[in-house]
C-alpha cells in the first residue's frame, strides 16, 4: 500500500510541478506581449443590416478548416421576433471575438493559448492538453474540443490568410458584404472608418472583455442580448 501511495504522491507532484511550469512560461510570455506599441491590431466588424442568413460564412469556414460536423469555428444565430404574421428573423454570425483582455489566455495551464502583438488569438495544438480550462473560461462559447484531434479549437480570424495579405475565409465568401476586416489602428482603414461612421455594439460588453468583433444594427430589437447570447 505505501508503494502505491507513493507512487500516486509522485504523479501528483510532478502533475502539479507540469502546471505551474506552464503557468509561469505563460505569463513571463504574455509580460513580453506590449500591445500597445503595436501598429496593427486586427479586428472585425459585421454589419447585421446585410445578413440575411445565407451561412456562407459557416460553409466556408468548414472548407477551410476541414471543421468535423457537429462542431463550429463560425456560425450563425437567429432569433424570430414578433407575433404571426408580424415577425421577422434575426440573424447574428458569432465567432472568436479575439479579446482584447481574453479571459481564455490565462487559465491554460501549458501557454497553449496565447494572444500574438496583433490581437489575434490562438491556439498551439502542439502544447494543448485537452484540459478544456479555456473552453469553459470563455463567455461566448466560441470554443470547442475537436472530436479527433482532442485539443482546443476555435476561429483564428485565418490567420495563414491575413499573414498573405488576404482576408479571413468568411469575408471573402460573404455575398452581401456584411463583414469587413481590417488594422483598428489604422484610422484610414475601412474598418475604422466605419466603426467611426456608424454605431457599433459588441457582445456581452459587461464583461471587461473588450471584444474585437463589432457589430452594426444589434439592438435590443433584435433578441438576442435577452434570448441568444
Amino acid at each position: 500500500m505505501s508503494d502505491i501511495k507513493n507512487t500516486l504522491d509522485r504523479r501528483d507532484f510532478l502533475k502539479t510541478l507540469a502546471i505551474t511550469a506552464g503557468s509561469t512560461a505563460l505569463a513571463t510570455n504574455c509580460s513580453t506581449v506590449d500591445k500597445t506599441k503595436s501598429k496593427v491590431r486586427y479586428a472585425m466588424l459585421i454589419d447585421l443590416r446585410r445578413c440575411y442568413g445565407c451561412h456562407a460564412c459557416s460553409v466556408s469556414c468548414k472548407a477551410q478548416f476541414n471543421v468535423p460536423l457537429g462542431v463550429w469555428r463560425s456560425w450563425v444565430k437567429t432569433a424570430e421576433r414578433g407575433q404571426y404574421p408580424n415577425t421577422r428573423m434575426f440573424f447574428l454570425p458569432v465567432l472568436c471575438n479575439h479579446c482584447e483582455n481574453p479571459p481564455c489566455v490565462p487559465v491554460c495551464p501549458t501557454g497553449a493559448t496565447y494572444q500574438r502583438t496583433d490581437g489575434i488569438v490562438v491556439v498551439n495544438e502542439e502544447k494543448c492538453i485537452g484540459c478544456k480550462y479555456c473552453i469553459q473560461n470563455c463567455p461566448y462559447e466560441s470554443r470547442f474540443s475537436h472530436p479527433e484531434k482532442k485539443v482546443a479549437n476555435k476561429c483564428d480570424f485565418c490567420i495563414d490568410r491575413v499573414e498573405k495579405g488576404l482576408v479571413p475565409s468568411c469575408v471573402n465568401t460573404c455575398p452581401s458584404n456584411a463583414r469587413v476586416f481590417g488594422n483598428i489602428n489604422d484610422p484610414n482603414s475601412e474598418i475604422s472608418k466605419l466603426i467611426a461612421r456608424n454605431p457599433v455594439r459588441v457582445l456581452k460588453k459587461e464583461m471587461g472583455t473588450e471584444p474585437r468583433v463589432f457589430y452594426i444594427g444589434l439592438d435590443d430589437d433584435s433578441g438576442f442580448e435577452k434570448k441568444v447570447i
